[in-house]
């Protein structure tokens, strides 16, 4: 079983920045991609960034030049630090790790403040 578990989630005025952390522990042999998702009052879930076990990064346009992903391969942990936060960044920020199966976080709110 695999655990993940988000934190750095806060209230931030806009224009401000917040850094996300997730951790993916466990019985983890490999692990592939790690990514992030959000999910808005009243919307779908949808894809934020995603960073491959090489460092290879995709974002969203929605926040490319805004969002940078990395991750600690060593610790099973990925970043999602956000600068320039707008009101629209706000929603439940999901962590999604890769394994031989998908695993998922609780989530984590953001609150961007206009």
């Amino acid at each position: 079983q695999v655990h993940v578990v988000e934190s750095g989630g806060g209230l931030v005025q806009a224009g401000g920045s917040l850094r996300l952390s997730c951790a993916a522990s466990g019985s983890i042999f490999s692990m592939d991609d790690m990514g992030w998702y959000r999910q808005a009052p009243g919307k779908e879930r949808e894809f934020v960034a995603i960073i491959t076990s090489g460092g290879t990064t995709n974002y969203a346009d929605s926040v490319k030049g805004r969002f940078t992903i990395s991750r600690d391969n060593a610790k099973n942990t990925v970043y999602l630090q956000m600068n320039r936060l707008k009101p629209e960044d706000t929603a439940v920020y999901y962590c999604r790790a890769r394994t031989s199966l998908l695993y998922w976080g609780q989530g984590t709110q953001v609150t961007v403040s206009s």
